[in-house]
């Protein structure tokens, strides 16, 4: 990957929605260079996939949360089975299995407690091995970002 491929990557990552010709242009790059330079870096798995980043407010999900767990019972299976549930929530935006004194960390987009209180009850409770589970409200968001630096 050179220069002109993260100088490609970064624009995407800002505004997938340009043209072929608009990112050649900013690149310094013939149309159909730039284009097979793209199809590489997908090709190559460097780009993952192409999505929309919908406004959570307008989209009626105000609510962000941030989760820690701690399981009763550890061991991989254990830590499959909690994050398995937890990629069946359509709330949890992220789910990440971590090391230290809490197992797993959930970044969750809700409409209203009542959401997460029903979350809560699907998840925390009943059989899904929690021991404990600590809520995190978000009060401001300083910065949210879905690019990675190149």
């Amino acid at each position: 990957m050179d220069r002109i491929d993260r100088k490609l990557l970064n624009l995407l990552q800002e505004d997938a929605s340009r043209t072929n010709a608009e990112l050649a242009d900013l690149v310094g790059l013939s149309p159909s260079s730039c284009l097979r330079r793209i199809r590489r870096l997908n090709e190559a798995g460097i780009i993952d996939r192409v999505v929309a980043v919908v406004a959570p407010a307008k989209a009626g999900k105000n609510l962000k949360a941030i989760v820690t767990v701690e399981l009763e019972r550890h061991g991989e299976q254990y830590m499959r089975q909690f994050l398995e549930l937890v990629v069946a929530e359509p709330a949890v935006i992220q789910a990440y299995g971590v090391s230290g004194e809490t197992d797993v960390v959930l970044m969750l987009r809700l409409a209203d407690m009542d959401e997460f209180d029903t979350l809560c009850e699907r998840l925390f409770r009943d059989r899904s091995n929690v021991a404990r589970y600590y809520t995190m409200f978000v009060i401001r968001t300083a910065k949210e970002t879905t690019a990675i630096p190149l």
